[in-house]
């Protein structure tokens, strides 16, 4: 008896992407706005923008996504309140799926903000610019760094729209016959989380102190081992190595928002020194402070 392969249908399917984009923008961005014959989303990873979609203006806030349809016109502003981070896809698909989308405001799950980290990482890996000039409008591809990098990209966006379709159209139902205890290995990654989110929590609120690892296995009732192991896990860094790339990350925002100078938010983020603040933030981000603010601001005057 011979086998009958079974052909499998596209619900959506990704034709060309046009550009992928992290911007970190400075507090008063405004970008003029544009249409074109292909579908872009935006979504807002920390911060908030204004963003305009046709005749309707929106204030977006971290984790939400907004989704302009082909020649719809489209412009985006910071509020002046935050320097905001976005991410930015534009993409060719011509799928009847895609009529979900039209005019739509969401909010990401923690599944669909992996996706997008994962969509960012594979285009570093195979076109050859920055990902965060607004002003790029074509990306010129290289030898990907990995095998399978740009089919991954497709696969991934791809993925993100059909997951976001899934969870707003379809409710979750659960099985009335639900196991009485999780299994074992279901309750560890569970407090595993509970543990790791609570310490983060507990960094944001000490950004700007000098916290050792003692400290924070006293603060938060874990041992010092379990923690490490915990970080290593979720994040692939170090405890201190995380809390030392959430400052730099919060020296970012603090330089967008361009109300200290660089004294001052060396102080502010519990550095012991402007010296060592630089040294620290180009070990993280290969420029210096008065690099990387130059470099923001070329990019909001579209000198970059």
């Amino acid at each position: 008896m011979g086998y009958n392969g079974v052909v499998l249908k596209d619900s959506i399917t990704i034709g060309k992407i046009y550009s992928i984009h992290y911007f970190e923008y400075m507090s008063d961005f405004s970008f003029e706005g544009e249409s074109h014959d292909f579908w872009e989303f935006i979504c807002v990873d920390k911060g908030e923008v204004g963003v305009t979609g046709g005749s309707s203006f929106t204030v977006l806030k971290k984790g939400d996504v907004a989704f302009h349809q082909p020649n719809e016109f489209h412009n985006v502003k910071a509020t002046g309140d935050s320097a905001p981070n976005l991410v930015v896809v534009s993409f060719q698909c011509r799928s009847e799926a895609m009529r979900f989308f039209k005019k739509r405001i969401l909010r990401i799950d923690e599944t669909e903000r992996n996706l997008l980290a994962s969509i960012i990482i594979e285009a570093r890996r195979c076109f050859d610019c920055r990902l965060d000039d607004p002003y790029l409008q074509n990306m010129p591809q290289k030898e990907p760094d990995m095998f399978g990098a740009e089919q991954l990209i497709r696969l991934f966006v791809e993925q993100f729209l059909i997951h976001i379709i899934r969870r707003y159209s379809n409710p979750i139902i659960f099985n009335k016959k639900l196991p009485k205890t999780a299994p074992q290995k279901t309750t560890k990654n569970r407090s595993d989380n509970e543990i790791f989110n609570r310490v983060v929590d507990y960094l944001e609120s000490n950004i700007g102190s000098h916290v050792t690892i003692d400290q924070i296995c006293r603060d938060n009732l874990i041992g010092r081992s379990q923690l490490q192991k915990i970080f290593k896990e979720r994040s692939s860094l170090g405890i201190i190595e995380y809390f030392s790339q959430m400052k730099i990350d919060a020296a970012k925002e603090m330089i967008r928002t361009n109300r200290m100078n660089f004294t001052q938010v060396s102080e502010h983020l519990g550095y012991t020194s402007i010296h060592y603040f630089s040294r620290q933030f180009k070990k993280v981000t290969g420029m210096t402070p008065s690099e990387y603010a130059s470099s923001i601001k070329a990019m909001a005057e579209g000198s970059f």
